[in-house]
């Protein structure tokens, strides 16, 4: 049961021993727990190294467990040193791996592969989606993580897309949930979905994707500048993998028309993506750009989070969230 917090089953038996019959002694406790007595004096040496047991005031020689609400703090708290041990040397290695990638790119000459093409600068962009706009003649698939549209934005598109559902365009697109709480950008979709399109939601998106014909992707260098430049693919097997990607996404994503579903846990789509990103040691910045909200927001939904498991930090948030079913005991 504590295993997940570095205690195995001998030693989480030894110390529930301990608790129960603190007077007891290596022989009493390797009855007790069913264990040889090396095991015994094994386990305690595990429990003294996490401070769980210690020297008795009372009687020279003789260990205690120290009291489960201790305990607990005391294992969380170094699980949570070593979480942030583990961060550290995460964004360490992801510098490095940067780094690396960027001498490389220096070294090797700058020739074009097939299926890929580099478009850099926003008037280019701009140019390379128009050209494929008036190209385009089945179908446009969207990732659109970007949150919220603005009155300007949604100026802008209206006559292009409109143009483009007149022309029999099938027109699918997935926005983040939080779309939903933009009234003028749920007016827009709606006026949108009235002239044939088709819309959705989904709690987290992987990229800004479009997709037309099913021939030709356009994505952005980098997700943190979509202006800065994009990649247009045109290579067969990678269009069928971001194909499938689409569909898969769309599948599971939610029509925007729908009231919002919780799922088996009682937990909305962004709420189930906080809890895992909480998990897995992601700030409020990053949960919110995940999630496509401000940091206000995504630190609303967290402590919402922790209240309902009645956790006081996020370490303890995401071992409570396994005991509640809420996340994998054993995350792939």
């Amino acid at each position: 049961m504590l295993a997940v917090l570095g205690l195995d089953t001998r030693a989480e038996s030894v110390y529930r021993s301990m608790l129960a019959h603190p007077q007891a002694g290596v022989a009493a406790l390797a009855q007790a727990t069913g264990l040889a007595e090396e095991e015994v004096r094994d386990a305690l040496d595990l429990l003294s190294e996490l401070a769980l047991v210690r020297p008795s005031a009372e009687q020279e020689g003789r260990l205690r467990a120290v009291s489960p609400d201790i305990g607990m703090e005391i294992l969380l708290a170094r699980q949570q040193a070593e979480l942030a041990a583990q961060q550290q040397r995460l964004e360490t290695s992801r510098a490095a791996a940067a780094q690396l990638i960027a001498d490389f790119a220096d070294l090797r000459p700058a020739e074009p592969s097939p299926g890929v093409e580099q478009v850099i600068g926003l008037d280019r962009i701009r140019e390379c989606l128009a050209r494929l706009t008036r190209e385009m003649t089945t179908e446009v698939m969207t990732f659109a993580p970007d949150g919220a549209h603005t009155p300007e934005s949604i100026a802008a598109a209206r006559p292009l897309n409109e143009e483009l559902l007149k022309r029999g365009i099938r027109m699918r697109t997935i926005y983040l949930d939080s779309a939903r709480n933009s009234p003028h950008t749920v007016e827009y979709v709606n006026w949108l979905s009235e002239r044939g399109a088709h819309i959705r939601t989904a709690p987290i998106l992987p990229t800004r994707m479009i997709i037309t014909d099913r021939s030709t992707a356009v994505i952005p260098v980098s997700s943190d500048d979509t202006a800065a430049g994009a990649v247009v693919l045109t290579g067969q097997g990678t269009l069928s993998a971001l194909c499938a990607l689409f569909e898969t996404t769309w599948a599971s994503a939610q029509p925007l028309g729908q009231p919002t579903v919780r799922d088996a846990e009682g937990l909305t789509g962004p709420e189930a993506t906080t809890i895992r990103l909480l998990s897995e040691g992601f700030t409020d910045e990053a949960i919110a750009k995940r999630l496509g909200v401000s940091q206000r927001t995504a630190r609303r939904i967290a402590t919402d989070l922790m209240d309902r498991l009645g956790a006081r930090s996020r370490f303890e948030a995401g071992v409570r969230a396994v005991q509640r079913g809420w996340l994998p005991s054993h995350p792939s």
